[in-house]
């Protein structure tokens, strides 16, 4: 599986470099968003070797990872069509000196690093093409589809609130919204806590919650909420929403 595990790297930075270049081409760095999803998918169309396994339960595994990146993908495309580049990289687009090389490798390369990690789980189901179905595969399975519901209802809310001219300006506290103020960002870490979980065949492979672990991470305390907060953090809609919602985990809201 090592071989296999660099390999994938390899390709990543192959794909991470062609996406940088469209991103000069169209002098927009967040593009890479919409790549993101699809990355995923070719990681596993690459270390399936672009085959159909004999087995259900990788068959399913691969189909779940086609399912979210195609979703995803689609998502950030329609919300960021016809939009300048996100606030996030025109402010670095705006303050960073050496500007190409620090995109290039910041950006590109630290998010093609991050997805090689995350995807230890998609290697490792199609390194072993499992077949039987234990019980850590249904719950991992079901876990799975619990996070993905949570961020596509969340996101569809997001778009539908965000199309209403009404709302221009205002904080969408409906829906999911109401439990959790980054509804779509728990459900995307959920997700890939039941991936890696589907993995697990012994005491073994715990190596695989490095995977969710990380991407937890990061959209808690690093990309994801912490990005978001600060652009919000003077609003005084989002200050009264924050003291009675949930930061990430869905909770009923305070009174």
């Amino acid at each position: 599986m090592i071989h296999l595990f660099f390999e994938s790297g390899l390709f990543i930075v192959g794909y991470m470099t062609l996406i940088f270049g469209l991103a000069i081409l169209i002098k927009n760095n967040s593009i890479v968003d919409i790549f993101w999803g699809i990355g995923f998918i070719l990681i596993m169309l690459f270390s399936s070797n672009f085959k159909i396994s004999d087995y259900f339960a990788t068959n399913l595994f691969n189909a779940l990872i086609l399912l979210w990146g195609f979703r995803l993908s689609i998502h950030i495309f329609i919300r960021n069509h016809s939009k300048d580049e996100d606030f996030r990289y025109k402010n670095w687009r705006n303050t960073w000196k050496y500007f190409y090389l620090r995109s290039f490798l910041q950006i590109f390369m630290l998010q093609g690093f991050i997805m090689w990690l995350i995807s230890i789980p998609i290697i490792k189901f199609n390194y072993r093409a499992i077949n039987e179905l234990s019980y850590f595969y249904y719950i991992g399975i079901s876990i799975f589809f619990i996070g993905f519901l949570f961020e596509t209802i969340s996101d569809y809310q997001l778009l539908n609130f965000k199309k209403n001219k009404k709302n221009k300006g205002k904080i969408i506290t409906i829906g999911l919204w109401r439990y959790s103020r980054h509804p779509n960002y728990f459900g995307e870490a959920l997700l890939w806590w039941g991936l890696a979980i589907a993995g697990i065949e012994n005491t073994g492979d715990i190596y695989l919650l490095i995977s969710p672990l990380l991407i937890t991470f990061l959209l808690r305390y690093v990309s994801g909420v912490p990005m978001l907060e600060e652009k919000y953090k003077n609003n005084p809609e989002f200050i009264e929403y924050s003291k009675k919602t949930s930061v990430f985990i869905p909770l009923i809201q305070k009174k």
